[in-house]
């Protein structure tokens, strides 16, 4: 009988071991919290996010084409399948039959075969982001070749070069994107998403400039490693690299404008030091390589021409960066009135010259709503097309519309023209020609060979262009009653684009629940504002973010005086 006790008794303990030792287990298993994907027009990234470091396998299957990864120890926090509608690659996210107890099977159903390239992020320094598991699915197989063929695609020359009207080509950089929302102000509102709507402005205006072409590194709402930024320049054979960004600081006093150019020692300003290591979170936030990596292929390369070439580009860089900076001075109040040096990744094109413009500081409330105001991001796009435009107009590239405009031509005179026909065709004075070709008459013979000066010698304008797809991103409550296809009438969005931009897995509301929604400003529906006690016209237009002339002109206002309880409606701009 003792025996028998004895045998109960171990039996207990053992049980009571396996339980514990199972749940410490189970406690101590990694979690899958979330699953964020991303087109872009070069890949589809996918970011898992998780509750520890990943510890994963995983391999391809053909016909049909899948990837699976299987992620050890994790159980699931989230909901599966997710589908995907926008990615030139990836179609549904699900689950499978794990190869063994403990184990978590994600299947990615692919439309073709794929190259995946997959790593492990770890938290943010600020914790933005905890441990992460990233999945690049390049749209294009051979895609990682071209930053190594563009470099020979550049020293090549098209037919308009050659012919002398050729564009200059300016790359525009939008900072941050995607995943990474860069700085957030007081109220909010991400860098992301004001960086990219001054690009697009700027591009707009750049582009209704004959001669010059804009070309965008992000079109949308999506990360682009800061070396893919500088190949998409090179690719198109860039003249000149703007990144757009907006400012932070660890207070919210610094204000103003600033612009950085390349100087590989250090930093001379605290708030350089701070743009640099903001940039390196934005490294770990997006997972960008180095933008200098050695390759093998790179052996062959001089560093003395690598070193000129740099030396260049800085050069060049810093008179963009004068330009730009007196021109912003015009519009906005300058955090700096000469450019900034910084070491940063962006600027670091040896055959490109690069500016990074801080537009304003995020951090600062009241930079942070003129940096969302329509108005105030038309000011600072057309400033900076302005100063693009002195900057090519005084050093034009060879082969360029820009450079023709400049160059004198000869004319060889032919029987019965006169001085003045001659300058009639060419749009100029006689008295220029006279002057230019010192004649002491108007007397030409036949043969005689004269220089035609430039006509072009009044300065370039810059046509005010506004980008006719201005967005913003508002927050709407559900009420009762409300459905998703409502709301998305109410905003002239579609269903799709809430879903995803939401990270909804199912079209079911709950009342209260706040979704993000992107709308055009023109049909944002107008809002309406009771006139409460204490409020004046300059605190009203304020808080909205809109101007004060606006609201006056929408309600036809003949003073600021204004009564309580008086109904204003607030424009959208």
């Amino acid at each position: 009988m003792r025996n028998v006790k004895y045998l109960y008794s171990f039996i207990c303990y053992f049980f009571l071991c396996f339980t514990v030792f199972s749940v410490s287990q189970f406690a101590q298993a990694n979690s899958l919290k979330g699953i964020r994907v991303w087109p872009s027009p070069d890949e589809t990234r996918v970011v898992i996010d998780l509750g520890e470091e990943a510890h994963y396998s995983y391999f391809t299957l053909s016909h049909p084409s899948r990837l699976v990864v299987d992620l050890l120890d994790t159980r699931m926090q989230t909901k599966l399948p997710f589908s995907v509608s926008d990615s030139v690659v990836l179609k549904k996210i699900r689950k499978s039959s794990p190869p063994k107890q403990g184990t978590f099977r994600l299947v990615f159903e692919l439309k073709k075969k794929v190259s995946p390239q997959i790593f492990k992020l770890a938290p943010t320094p600020k914790q933005e982001y905890g441990h992460r598991l990233v999945i690049d699915l390049p749209h294009e197989e051979n895609s990682s070749d071209s930053a190594s063929s563009s470099q020979s695609t550049q020293v090549a020359k098209d037919a308009s070069q050659y012919r002398g009207n050729a564009d200059i080509v300016v790359a525009i950089d939008a900072g941050h994107g995607g995943e990474d929302p860069g700085s957030i102000g007081p109220k909010g509102k991400y860098e992301k998403n004001t960086t990219l709507s001054v690009a697009k402005k700027l591009a707009a205006q750049l582009n209704a400039v004959p001669g010059i072409k804009a070309v965008l590194t992000r079109k949308g709402d999506y990360f682009v490693n800061l070396n893919r930024r500088s190949e998409i320049a090179r690719k198109n054979k860039a003249h000149l690299l703007i990144s757009i960004h907006a400012d932070a600081f660890t207070s919210p006093q610094p204000r103003g404008a600033s612009v950085f150019v390349l100087n590989t020692r250090r930093a001379n300003t605290e708030i350089a030091k701070w743009v640099e290591d903001h940039e390196r979170q934005s490294e770990l936030l997006g997972g960008a390589g180095q933008v200098l990596a050695k390759r093998s292929n790179d052996k062959n390369i001089s560093q003395t021409l690598l070193d000129l070439q740099f030396s260049h580009s800085q050069k060049e860089g810093y008179k963009v960066a004068k330009d730009i900076l007196e021109e912003l001075g015009k519009v906005a109040r300058l955090h700096k009135r000469a450019p900034v040096n910084a070491s940063l990744a962006v600027l670091k094109s040896p055959d490109i010259p690069s500016v990074l413009i801080e537009t304003g500081f995020i951090s600062n409330p009241t930079e942070e709503r003129l940096l969302f105001q329509s108005s105030h991001q038309n000011k600072l796009s057309s400033a900076i097309a302005k100063a693009v435009v002195n900057y090519f107009e005084d050093t034009p590239p060879e082969g360029t519309l820009f450079a023709s405009r400049k160059k004198a031509k000869k004319h060889v005179v032919q029987s019965g023209e006169s001085l003045s026909v001659i300058a009639q065709r060419y749009g100029v004075s006689v008295s220029t020609l006279r002057s230019e070709n010192h004649l002491k008459s108007s007397a030409l013979a036949v043969g005689q060979v004269l220089v035609i000066p430039s006509s072009h010698t009044s300065p370039i304008s810059v046509p005010e262009i506004k980008n006719p797809v201005e967005t913003e991103v508002i927050t709407h409550t559900v009420k009762s009653g409300e459905y998703l296809g409502l709301i998305a009438d109410k905003y002239k969005v579609s269903v799709d684009a809430i879903l995803k931009e939401n990270r909804l897995r199912s079209s079911v509301l709950s009342v209260g629940q706040k979704l993000k929604i992107t709308v055009s400003l023109k049909d944002k529906p107008l809002r309406k504002h009771q006139v409460r006690r204490g409020e004046y016209l300059s605190k009203i237009a304020s808080d909205y973010g809109v101007s004060i002339e606006s609201i006056r002109r929408v309600n036809r206002l003949r003073s600021d005086q204004l009564a309580i309880k008086q109904i204003l409606i607030i424009p959208n701009r």
